[in-house]
């Protein structure tokens, strides 16, 4: 699948969080199907992130979360908001427990992939979200 128009998305890990295979895989995946991406790799703050958002002009941003650094990804949120950037959309991949990804869900991630899911449906389901399509928030 190829993307006719150009859609730029970050890809990142949070806070301390270190693991990388997930974020890797997701960047190529996304790269594979024609969209930008800015990859900020490990020990990035929310508001590394924001910043990144404000000067690439992305319209969305991956995280990959393998610890307990929800806090910081809900952090990440209400900073976009904060900045007038609440079109771009957060979503996160990794070892997320159910409950979390409710917490998640609730407190404006667009969508959460856990592991095993289809590099199709993390790519179809950006595509609709960056284009006004199934995300909602």
């Amino acid at each position: 699948m190829q993307v006719s128009e150009r859609i730029k998305v970050i890809i990142s890990m949070i806070g301390l969080d270190g693991h990388t295979m997930g974020a890797e895989v997701v960047a190529r995946l996304l790269r594979d199907a024609g969209i930008e991406v800015v990859y900020l790799g490990v020990n990035q703050t929310p508001e590394m992130i924001v910043q990144a958002a404000m000067h690439e002009d992305v319209e969305a941003i991956g995280i990959s979360s393998h610890a307990s650094n929800y806090n910081q990804v809900v952090e990440l949120v209400e900073l976009l908001e904060k900045n007038d950037l609440k079109h771009v959309k957060v979503f996160c991949g990794g070892n997320i427990p159910k409950h979390k990804v409710v917490e998640l869900k609730d407190k404006g991630i667009a969508e959460v992939f856990p592991p095993g899911s289809s590099g199709k449906k993390i790519v179809e389901t950006f595509l609709n979200g960056t284009r006004g399509g199934k995300w909602s928030n």
